[in-house]
C-alpha cells in the first residue's frame, strides 16, 4: 500500500528470487557417538507494523496472514510481534524504532508511506534487517518487495467485462501514483479484451482506508449506469456498498464474499506467507541480504479466483485458462496487439506489437483509453 507520493517513480531493478533457504546443521556428527544435545538457541523475532487496523478482509488482513504462515510454518522457531494502526510518518518511526530497539531482528513494514522512517531506524540499527514492502529504496540492511498486483487487475478485468450488461465500470481508487495507475490500466485493458467499448469511470479519495468515504464513492458510481465496480482502498466498504445495491464488484487484498456474497464477482488476492517466511528462515540461517524483489502470478504473489456464485463456469474457466498464461508469460496485460495502445487523451503509449518494460511499468503516469476521469493531483 502506497502513501500519496503521486510524483514517486519507479526506478527499480526487478529480482523475483523465491528459492527456500535450507539450513545447515550446527555441527556434523561421526558414525557411532551418541547423539549430542541440540544447542537451544533463541526464537527469531519478526515485527510487523500494519497501516491500518486488522479487518476481516483487505491490505492489513493479507498482510497478518502471512504473519501467521511464518508462525505456521516456524513453530516455536520463531516470535512475532504486530502494531496495527500505525500512521505513516513520526508514528511509523516511533513504532518501527520501539521493535527494533526490543530485540526484533527482522521487521517487515508493508506500507509506501513506511519507507522513509524504515530506511531512517535502520541506520541506526544495522544488525536489524528490514523488509519495506512497497518501498522502493534499499539499504545494506533494508530490502524492498513488491507485487505484481496489476496482473491480477488485467484478469478481473476479464471477468467484469463479461458480467457486466452496461459495460459501464467503477472504480474508487485512494491516489493517482503508479500501482494505482498500473491497476486502473490493467482492469480496463482485461475489460476491453472482451468488450472493446467498455469505460470506466474513476473516482479519487485520496486516502486509503475510510470505509464510509469509499461507500459513498460507489454509491455516486452506481448512480451513474455503473453495474461493476473495482477498488483500490483498504476496507471492504465498496463490496458492501454492491451487495446493498445489488450490483457486482471486484475484490482486491482478499476474498470479500463475507461482506459480499452475492456481488462478488471474483478476488484479487496477494498472497505474503511464503515471502515472509522464507526472509524470516534467512535471518535465522543468517543468509539474509538485501535485494528487490517484484513477483506476480507466477511466484504465487498474486492470484485470482474466490468467484461469486452469479459467475458462469465458463467465465471462470476462461479466466483461469488467462491466469495460467500471465504465469507462463505468454499474455501481457501491457502489450499491443496490432494497434497501439493510446491513453484517455489519445496518445500513444504503447506502440502496436510492443510490451511495456518494468522501468515503463512502475513511472506509469498515463490513463489509458476507455477510462473517464484524470489524474487526480
Amino acid at each position: 500500500m502506497y502513501k500519496n507520493l503521486a510524483t514517486a517513480l519507479r526506478a527499480v531493478c526487478v529480482s523475483a528470487l523465491f528459492s527456500a533457504v535450507s539450513i545447515s546443521p550446527a555441527f556434523s556428527q561421526s558414525p557411532g557417538q551418541p547423539a549430542a544435545a541440540a544447542p537451544k538457541t533463541e526464537p527469531i523475532k519478526a515485527g510487523f507494523v500494519y497501516v491500518s487496523p486488522i479487518t476481516a478482509a483487505g491490505w492489513t488482513k493479507q498482510h497478518d496472514d502471512g504473519r501467521k504462515a511464518v508462525e505456521a510454518a516456524l513453530g516455536n522457531q520463531v516470535k512475532t510481534t504486530f502494531v496495527e494502526n500505525v500512521a505513516e510518518g513520526a508514528d511509523a518511526e516511533r513504532v518501527i524504532r520501539d521493535l527494533a530497539a526490543t530485540g526484533h531482528q527482522i521487521i517487515f513494514t508493508p506500507s509506501f508511506g513506511y519507507m522513509e522512517p524504515t530506511l531512517k531506524v535502520a541506520q541506526d540499527y544495522p544488525n536489524v534487517k528490514f523488509e519495506s514492502i512497497t518501498g522502493y529504496k534499499t539499504a545494506a540492511n533494508v530490502a524492498v518487495a513488491n507485487a505484481r498486483y496489476y496482473e491480477g487487475r488485467y484478469l478481473a478485468g476479464i471477468a467484469a467485462g463479461r458480467m457486466s450488461k452496461t459495460g459501464v465500470a467503477g472504480y474508487v481508487a485512494g491516489f493517482p501514483i503508479p500501482e494505482v495507475l498500473q491497476g486502473i490500466n490493467a482492469f480496463t485493458l482485461g475489460m476491453r479484451s472482451v468488450n472493446p467499448k467498455a469505460t470506466v469511470k474513476v473516482v479519487w479519495l485520496n486516502v486509503w482506508f475510510d470505509p464510509p468515504k469509499e461507500r459513498d464513492a460507489a454509491m455516486v458510481l452506481f448512480n451513474q449506469d455503473v453495474d461493476v465496480i473495482a477498488f483500490h482502498t483498504g476496507s471492504t466498504a465498496v463490496m458492501a456498498a454492491a451487495q446493498e445495491r445489488g450490483k457486482m464488484a471486484v475484490a482486491y487484498h482478499s476474498d470479500m464474499r463475507g461482506a459480499g456474497p452475492d456481488a462478488q464477482i471474483i478476488a484479487v488476492t496477494h498472497q505474503w506467507g511464503r515471502y515472509y517466511t522464507e526472509r524470516v528462515r534467512a535471518v535465522q540461517a543468517g543468509t539474509w541480504k538485501s535485494g528487490t524483489v517484484w513477483g506476480g502470478v507466477r511466484e504465487g504473489m498474486i492470484r485470482v479466483g474466490d468467484f461469486g456464485p452469479k459467475v458462469p463456469a465458463a467465465v471462470q474457466q476462461e479466466v483461469l485458462a488467462a491466469q495460467k498464461a500471465v504465469g507462463a508469460g505468454t499474455l501481457h496485460p501491457f502489450r499491443a496487439g496490432k494497434a497501439p495502445v493510446r491513453d484517455n487523451e489519445g496518445h500513444e503509449v504503447i506502440a502496436a506489437g510492443q510490451v511495456l518494460g518494468d522501468a515503463q511499468i512502475l513511472k506509469m503516469n498515463w490513463l489509458v483509453e476507455g477510462v473517464q476521469g484524470k489524474l487526480a493531483h
